[in-house]
């Protein structure tokens, strides 16, 4: 097979849709070298993490638009002129790895794939400009449409999918996210420390890693912690900062919480094993997730972990998390100082947590893409 996919995300984006495009690349080459992948990207843009795996596994290759003008016009490229670069170029099966796919792919009778994270937008429109709205909603229904099948990263995106768009499950493979290998491995006292002192934090701190906005819901924290059980407890934020920090920050101002509060922006990704593996717990109380990778990266590195119910997080954190309404900071406080008092549930907690995060392993999630594509091509 001659497999193509949509770069944009794995060429532009340093994380989320760049995390996964990445690393389903990464996964495909490792385990499945018998084919050829073409990564179709807009423009040019130097990305050390794409770099690394274009270097390692040569049988990737990074394709631009084929002439000047639609290296000028990359974005109508993108949507519409990169069906006839495929079809010209002998491609089997086109994977939009994120949520979209050429709008005119099916008419040149290429056979397509297409990745839906969420559809969060749907979900809770309260958080996205009514612009947004209309053009999320047109790229992912016609993509869902157009493609010949649909691969969800949850059961939760899934019943989505049928429920907004009115697709049959018939049409759509449940393949779960995996996370770097980065988190699997064994950091030392000695590194864990330099990084623990690069960003001046306590030995012990619980953590949260996400993009700072209203849905992510780490207000809920801050409140957690200004009950009186939790006052000598340090909170590390780690995640791309938005108009909502400011809420955060003034929370932590009124209830004289700065010194236990510390938020972290633009942190290279080199950091982030360190940074987990050094925290005591990892607390994870979105709103509505598509699958939360974040926790899969904080079972791997060996850490107890709470999240919200109302989406996909129990489904990412398997039966042993611990999981509380996103608005019952009472509850999640209760959460937290169980977890750090009780040694054997702490312990109970981190050796189930490795246990269940197997089923998320690489070649499964490989594998399972190779074999949606198989079928495709019966």
């Amino acid at each position: 097979m001659k497999i193509g996919y949509d770069g944009k995300r794995a060429v532009q984006n340093f994380t989320g849709l760049g995390n996964y495009s990445r690393f389903i690349l990464s996964i495909l080459c490792r385990y499945h070298p018998q084919y050829n992948y073409l990564l179709y990207a807009p423009k040019e843009r130097k990305n050390p993490s794409l770099d690394l795996i274009l270097k390692q596994y040569p049988i990737l290759k990074c394709i631009l638009p084929d002439t000047d003008f639609w290296k000028k016009f990359s974005s109508i490229w993108r949507i519409w002129e990169i069906s006839k670069q495929l079809q010209k170029e002998n491609i089997d099966i086109f994977h939009g790895l994120s949520n979209e796919l050429p709008l005119n792919i099916k008419g040149h009778n290429i056979k397509s794939i297409v990745t839906i994270h969420d559809l969060i937008f749907l979900r809770y429109p309260e958080y996205y400009h009514f612009i947004d709205r209309k053009i999320y909603t047109y790229k992912f229904r016609k993509a869902c449409e157009n493609a010949d099948k649909i691969i969800a990263i949850s059961e939760c995106t899934k019943r989505d999918i049928i429920n907004y768009f009115h697709i049959s499950p018939e049409k759509i493979s449940v393949i779960y996210q995996g996370c770097d290998d980065a988190f699997k491995k064994k950091i030392t006292e000695k590194e864990k420390c330099i990084v623990r002192e690069k960003y001046n934090l306590p030995t012990h701190y619980i953590l949260n890693v996400g993009s700072i906005e209203e849905r992510k819901n780490l207000l809920i924290i801050l409140k957690a912690l200004a009950h009186p059980q939790n006052s000598d407890i340090h909170l590390v934020a780690i995640g791309k900062r938005t108009k909502y920090t400011d809420q955060v920050e003034e929370f932590a101002r009124q209830h004289n919480m700065v010194d236990r509060v510390t938020i972290l922006n633009k942190v290279p990704f080199e950091d982030l094993p360190a940074l987990y593996q050094s925290a005591d717990l990892f607390i994870y109380p979105s709103r509505f997730e598509g699958f939360g990778i974040p926790i899969i990266e904080a079972m791997h590195s060996g850490l107890p972990v709470i999240a919200a119910t109302g989406s996909c997080l129990e489904e990412a954190g398997g039966p042993n998390s611990l999981y509380i309404s996103p608005d019952d900071d009472e509850s999640l406080a209760q959460a937290i100082y169980r977890i750090l008092h009780d040694d054997h549930l702490h312990e109970q907690m981190i050796s189930q947590g490795i246990q269940y995060v197997e089923r998320f392993d690489d070649k499964v999630i490989a594998d399972g893409i190779i074999e949606v594509y198989q079928n495709v091509m019966r």
